[in-house]
């Protein structure tokens, strides 16, 4: 199977958190964002919304820091997964991630991160503006995805200094 990626294109989301609920319904049977693997940061002063989810990286932070080795990735998407049998529930992946890759859900005492829906992500497919791509991994999409991640970085460093 040829690697994919999600790709988030910040400045095609509105916001409307169709994202969250596709997500939210398809992994937990619930309509509710808090369950969800991806998340949507808004500024509405700003007019600006952020998708955050698990951007799968190379070499995971959320990997190196788990005690217990809990945080795998999968063989046939490449997604990094979570084995709640292993996991302590200590949130050390939660805290190091620079994306909000990973959450916690306090009902059911398990870290949330996205799967990418076995490699047909629900949340894309549900986009209303394309915001989400999943796409094959070539030299452009990830120069592509180092560019958002840096715009994204540096916009959220702007808005929470104009917060401040």
């Amino acid at each position: 199977m040829t690697r994919k990626v999600l790709m988030v294109d910040i400045e095609k989301c509105t916001g409307c958190r169709i994202c969250e609920i596709a997500c939210s319904l398809h992994n937990a049977k619930v309509c509710n964002p808090s369950k969800s693997r991806i998340h949507v940061l808004k500024w509405d002063r700003y007019g600006i919304s952020i998708p955050l989810l698990c951007q799968q990286c190379e070499t995971p932070l959320c990997e190196k820091v788990c005690p217990t080795k809990a945080t795998y990735r999968d063989t046939k998407t490449k997604a990094l997964l979570v084995n709640h049998d292993l996991c302590i529930g200590c949130r050390q992946c939660v805290m190091i991630c620079p994306f909000g890759g990973s959450s916690w859900d306090a009902e059911e005492g398990i870290i949330l991160r996205c799967d990418l829906c076995k490699g047909d992500p629900v949340c894309v497919k549900l986009c209303p503006t394309g915001a989400l791509e999943y796409v094959t991994i070539t030299k452009y999409i990830l120069l592509r995805k180092r560019e958002s991640a840096g715009k994204i970085s540096e916009l959220v460093r702007r808005l929470v200094l104009a917060e401040g």
